[in-house]
């Protein structure tokens, strides 16, 4: 008899499937039985396809590190058993996912996908299969790993570390704690050189003539190869596949969504440029189209024009309140312009924009940067504070220690409850190779 217990799962087995230039192709075949729970079978076939997923993830090469490659075959079919228990607890705790969300989750995955690998083709090709029947074979996966992380998001806020639990922690670890690198809290405000009216209307011409010449019955597809501005989908001939409602810019969905099948808009422009819209197919809120993407030109005395406001900005910059009403006035950045530029606590060392990261060093505390140039545009900076670095201390790192205490407590409060479940259930695990 399973016990009904509520459990925080810290460790959730995802899916290696993104972010990879490779993945090995795969055949389904039923092989054999890598491990049971209760009457759930686990299959050599998936077991081999994950491990060899997580090896290409991790850079394992079985053939030179065979004992590397034994231990994540053995730590990934763990990792599977127990995610099996912990789906048979949240079922006990009635934690469902709705089925929208699953196609939804997974239909972004694929998205993704697509883009990385760059195009459909491609796409299947790595996956070894087309990719109607990779979601069809990976729904339910997906659907068991939004129950996890819904039972782990849930149960969350039931496990808290107190003050005192921070002390004890630190006190018995603090020899051993990891490095804190040095942050900052910072803002920024963009500026991003914007074409000229007459490069907008030269893209718009470029692109209404191409129009002109698949109305007249020109291949689609090789214009879209030839000239898309779009690397993703240029090569699969501007193919953007299937896409729910929701995942374009307001321009580009409105005409993609409202115009008839097989018609090609007008050019429709974009925060990205311009784009020749043909729409395909239609299934409720998903539809599949392909465009053409034509970019104005930036040239140097756009970008002369952008670096001259930047600088006129910083200048008139003197306090805080004054950097702040320009960046939202200015900023074309709009996702932190509403909150006056705010980027939070960053590491500049693994800031994903390198030149702000390796400017900051150079920036004045609470004064404005002169332009720092970037392929996004032209920044200007603000460190608000700077938290050294080095070897953590509950004085300067409290918030840092706390939070290591905690997933710490995360940690051995799941390990003690997985050993537990795991008494609760029949399980088999076949040691052979």
């Amino acid at each position: 008899m399973i016990k009904n217990k509520r459990v925080f799962v810290f460790f959730v087995l995802y899916f290696v499937l993104f972010g990879q230039n490779n993945i090995i192709k795969q055949k389904q075949v039923v092989d054999g039985v890598a491990a049971q729970v209760e009457n759930y079978i686990i299959l050599k076939s998936d077991l081999i396809q994950l491990v060899k997923m997580s090896a290409l993830q991790s850079r394992i090469n079985p053939q030179t590190n065979p004992e590397a490659f034994v231990r994540l075959q053995k730590n990934i079919i763990k990792q599977m058993v127990d995610q099996k228990i912990i789906l048979e607890m949240a079922a006990l705790d009635s934690v469902t996912v709705d089925e929208k969300e699953v196609t939804a989750s997974l239909e972004q995955q694929v998205s993704n996908i697509v883009s990385q690998s760059g195009g459909e083709k491609k796409a299947e090709e790595m996956l070894g299969q087309s990719l109607k029947s990779f979601k069809r074979e990976f729904w339910f996966d997906m659907q068991d790993r939004m129950i996890s992380e819904r039972y782990q998001q849930q149960l969350l806020s039931r496990i808290a570390v107190s003050r005192e639990g921070v002390f004890g922690f630190y006190s018995e670890f603090q020899d051993s704690l990891p490095i804190v690198p040095s942050v900052v809290l910072l803002r920024h405000l963009l500026i991003k050189p914007s074409p000229s009216v007459e490069s907008k209307k030269n893209a718009y011409s470029f692109l209404d003539s191409l129009r002109s010449l698949v109305v007249g019955g020109a291949s689609f597809a090789l214009l879209a190869k030839k000239h898309s501005a779009d690397p993703g989908s240029s090569v699969e001939g501007g193919s953007l596949g299937f896409v729910n409602r929701g995942s374009f810019v307001k321009p580009f969905e409105q005409v993609a969504f409202s115009q008839p099948i097989g018609f090609v808009s007008q050019p429709v422009e974009t925060e990205f440029g311009y784009h020749l819209i043909e729409t395909l197919e239609k299934k409720g809120d998903k539809i599949k189209v392909r465009h053409i993407l034509i970019q104005a030109k930036v040239n140097k005395e756009d970008e002369r024009r952008a670096f001259n406001l930047a600088l006129s900005l910083k200048d008139s910059s003197k306090t805080l309140k004054d950097y702040m009403g320009f960046v939202k006035r200015y900023s074309d950045d709009k996702s932190s312009s509403s909150s006056g530029g705010s980027l939070g606590w960053i590491d500049p060392k693994n800031y994903p924009v390198q030149e702000i990261g390796q400017a900051i060093k150079y920036v004045d505390l609470s004064a404005c940067s002169p332009p720092i140039n970037s392929s996004l545009g032209f920044h200007l900076l603000w460190v608000e504070k700077i938290k050294p670095g080095g070897k953590p201390t509950l004085k300067t790192h409290w918030s840092e220690i706390e939070e290591m205490a905690l997933n710490y407590k995360k940690m051995k409060w799941y390990d003690s409850w997985i050993a537990d479940a795991r008494k609760n259930f029949y399980i088999y695990v076949n040691e052979g190779k």
